[in-house]
């Protein structure tokens, strides 16, 4: 019997050097190979007739060759012309710079392409792929739907198909049904071993897409339950915080502002979450300027008044000093004074606060991942509280959490992840958004110029300054790049003081400066002693200045999406008018298709939806960064019903109990997928 475990070189026709090429394509084991679905198929069952198909349409032929011959249409470009002799006509296949191909096709060899139908009273097809019938068998086999792999030159598509085809003929362990019936018949799945043999050599249209939805199903499932898998593990009992809140109250009735319902709704959520005996996990996702702030302080207080520690742990330096500053300014007339921790305090700095965190003295830390240190301990923590959660992994999150006994988290994120990859990506919390921003706010208008306009802009600029209103100029990088022609922010600084604007204060702050540079700088901006902060992407998160009414960013066709609508938001942060002026002149569809985008609307959540419709999710999110294994066959695009239905399930497993024995097989897919993620995390592989 094979097992899924076995290498490929127990296959044959799969030696050494095919097993070596094979590794390229991610192929190890038999498991692997049966893991390497097709990217498409070719419906062979049906061909369209020649005279029926029309041009720039991809279509498929059957037929006998002809000739085969070179032409050279200009200097550098070699064609290959295949006459081709098929059932219903004559037709004409074309490569381009194929030059190893034409000893293969041979006059007399019965071939299947497939491609873009072109011009002309003759059928021609420039073909995309392309496979020889050379024996009985491919003539018997060739009328069906037809998978289509990615191969390599030595390992083709078809040499794929027929190693798959090699292991389904046999009996293979591993291949077990590892849902219960109820459940495979309450979410209407097809069974596992039948949809592996479904998906690569499907009978029909419907059985392919019900072989596709249980895949799909099952790896959303084994993803969330992987995500889950420490909480399910852990299973601590939680803290069940007091219901009486007299700090967040007198808070709350000293702002001079109201809260939004948004942010209502959310307090409510976390409070419900912060008195039941079951630890806190919750995604508080809101767009720029929208007032996460004001409920990560409800969270800290409400653990503060039942005599515990909290915690808020930051990305940056820049971005914990400005919390560290906020909520010293609002806390410590209630009594709640609190303690700075980053890298660039000195040892003794470090060691001060060490021990009041250790002692308890210290209620309320805020830091950078300075906190997750050994040498840092806590008396008694109860709420960790997690901004900008994309830009720390896994492993960082759970170093923090475990310096505590199952401790509440909440986690905090400004950059709008679209839901299906939000449910993916925390998949083990969850999900509150603050989709309100608060009143007074005004839309921030958006401009995508051209370098013929830099003159008009400065104009702007500097009318906006003379007003009393300061602005930052954002570039892309720091350093001279031979590869890409862009501003560098330290010419472009001296550049604006010396020749541009030298009746005015202008400061440069870049990722390679010493934090205390850093904060330096942002104080003098913050405090109004610099009229325009030039700056690299070091200030995408978080940098809040009121009087910051206009965004210039350099070479906009240079940013994705997400990240040009942070920039962005850290204007109009007042209730006075802001700008934002994208510099760019974009030569892509997708480069102009963004700065439209941008110009037209101000919806983080829009905006990080048409992000992943352009770039994917991987592209937008980074699967190492996230320690996030990459989906095989799942879209998290256009699956996201699919991927609603799975965590339906995880979460009644959960409740059952994933240790349950009718869950063993789904254990350990779960696990596998754990180890992955925290192996990804870590870079080890």
């Amino acid at each position: 019997m094979l097992q899924l475990q076995e290498p490929i070189t127990v296959l044959k026709g799969i030696g050494k050097q095919r097993a070596l090429d094979l590794q390229k394509l991610g192929i190890v084991t038999v498991g692997d190979l049966l893991g390497h679905y097709p990217y498409r198929y070719e419906d062979r069952s049906h061909l369209k007739p020649l005279r029926d198909m029309q041009e720039g349409d991809t279509e498929t032929v059957l037929g006998t060759i002809v000739q085969a011959q070179d032409l050279y249409p200009r200097r550098g470009l070699k064609l290959l012309r295949v006459s081709l002799r098929c059932a219903d006509g004559n037709a004409v296949l074309v490569w381009f710079n194929q030059n190893h191909l034409k000893g293969k096709l041979q006059p007399g060899l019965q071939i299947v392409a497939t491609g873009k139908v072109g011009k002309g009273h003759v059928r021609q097809i420039s073909v995309s792929d392309f496979e020889l019938l050379e024996d009985a068998d491919d003539l018997r086999s060739f009328q069906r739907i037809i998978p289509v792999y990615r191969g390599t030159e030595r390992n083709s598509s078809k040499a794929i198909r027929n190693y798959i085809e090699q292991v389904l003929q046999q009996e293979i362990a591993g291949l077990d049904e590892f849902l219960p019936e109820e459940q495979i018949g309450q979410y209407h799945l097809l069974g596992y071993r039948e949809a592996v043999r479904q998906i690569h050599f499907p009978d029909d249209w419907q059985q392919l897409n019900m072989a596709r939805h249980r895949l799909v199903f099952d790896e959303f499932l084994e993803l969330t339950l992987g995500l889950q898998l420490h909480s399910i593990i852990e299973k601590k009992a939680g803290i069940a915080h007091e219901k009486a809140e007299p700090l967040a109250g007198r808070f709350f009735r000293q702002l001079p502002f109201a809260l939004t319902n948004a942010q209502k709704k959310v307090i409510l959520e976390i409070k419900k979450d912060m008195e039941r005996p079951t630890a806190m996990k919750r995604l508080v996702q809101g767009d720029v300027g929208s007032g996460k702030t004001m409920v990560a302080v409800y969270a800290l207080l409400k653990a503060v008044t039942g005599g515990y520690q909290a915690v808020l742990m930051a990305p940056t330096e820049i971005l914990a000093e400005q919390h560290y500053l906020n909520l010293k300014g609002m806390l410590e007339p209630l009594g709640v004074t609190p303690e700075l921790l980053t890298g660039s305090l000195s040892k003794k700095e470090r060691e001060v606060v060490y021990d009041k965190l250790r002692d308890g003295n210290c209620k309320l830390a805020v830091g950078t991942h300075a906190l997750i240190q050994k040498q840092v301990q806590f008396a008694n923590l109860g709420v960790v509280v997690i901004d900008e959660q994309h830009r720390f992994g896994v492993r960082q999150r759970l170093a923090l959490e475990n310096k505590g006994r199952a401790p509440d988290v909440l986690v905090m994120t400004a950059t709008p992840i679209p839901r299906s990859l939000a449910l993916t990506l925390y998949g083990d919390m969850d999900l509150s958004i603050i989709d309100e921003l608060p009143p007074g706010r005004q839309a921030i208008k958006t401009y995508c110029i051209g370098e013929a306009k830099r003159e008009a802009l400065y104009h702007f600029l500097g009318q906006q300054i003379a007003a009393g209103y300061q602005a930052y100029v954002v570039c892309p990088l720091v350093e001279e790049s031979e590869k890409m022609d862009l501003e560098n922010a330290t010419q472009l600084a001296d550049h604006l003081a010396a020749n541009v604007f030298p009746q005015y204060a202008i400061g440069l702050l870049h990722g390679k400066m010493h934090p205390r540079d850093k904060a330096d700088i942002m104080e003098q901006f913050r405090s109004g002693h610099l009229q325009i902060l030039v700056s690299t992407t070091v200030i995408e998160v978080g940098v809040d200045v009121p009087n910051a009414n206009v965004m210039v960013i350099e070479n906009a066709e240079r940013f994705g999406l997400a990240q040009l609508h942070q920039l962005r938001g850290r204007v109009g942060r007042g209730s006075s008018q802001a700008h934002c002026f994208l510099v760019a002149e974009p030569k892509t569809d997708e480069g102009k298709r963004r700065m439209t985008v941008m110009v037209k609307s101000s919806d983080g959540f829009a905006i990080a939806e048409e992000d992943l419709l352009l770039r994917g999710a991987g592209e937008v999110l980074g699967t190492r960064q996230h320690g996030l294994p990459d989906l095989k066959i799942a879209d998290l695009v256009h699956d996201v019903k699919i991927l609603e239905q799975s965590r339906q399930l995880a979460a009644e497993i959960t409740e059952i109990g994933l240790e349950q024995p009718q869950y063993a097989g789904l254990r350990q897919k779960a696990e596998r997928v754990y180890q992955r993620r925290l192996q990804l995390q870590d870079g080890q592989i």
